[in-house]
């Protein structure tokens, strides 16, 4: 109970924080990476249903392409914002343990920073760190989407 109440105060809290940028490139390291509850296996992948920002492009999309990676929103520091980054990939990495997902841009956020689906943000946090102080740490570089 006392873990769920931290995850949920750090979504309402919105607490990102870019720290520090990698120049020359998509990419960006010292983020903080929230969770949000897209719960896409329970809605059927279906961006409409989550209200992901970036549904007005990619609802249509077939279903093996909407649930490939996990989803992210994206306000990070580097990298196109809006309807420019619907639909990429990041390769992200924890910057403590160095465990690594995919993740594909679905929508946006509002401070910085990344909002992954809490599947994504578990396998990220994979010793709990990030849990205890309420995020972790990442790092992440834009990259091709193999369908």
């Amino acid at each position: 109970m006392r873990r769920s109440l931290r995850l949920w105060g750090v979504v309402c809290c919105g607490w990102f924080l870019m720290v520090a940028t990698l120049g020359g490139g998509q990419s960006a390291n010292n983020v903080r990476a929230t969770y949000h509850l897209y719960n896409p296996q329970q809605i059927g992948w279906n961006l409409n249903t989550a209200s992901a920002y970036c549904a007005t492009w990619d609802a249509s999309k077939p279903l093996p392409w909407r649930q490939k990676y996990g989803w992210t929103a994206f306000c990070g520091p580097v990298g196109p914002h809006g309807r420019d980054s619907c639909g990429k990939c990041l390769k992200v990495r924890n910057s403590g343990t160095g465990a690594q997902q995919i993740a594909r841009i679905v929508d946006e956020c509002m401070k910085g920073g990344l909002d992954l689906n809490v599947g994504v943000f578990q396998r990220l946090d994979s010793d709990g760190s990030g849990n205890a102080q309420g995020h972790p740490i990442v790092q992440y570089d834009f990259v091709d989407c193999a369908y």
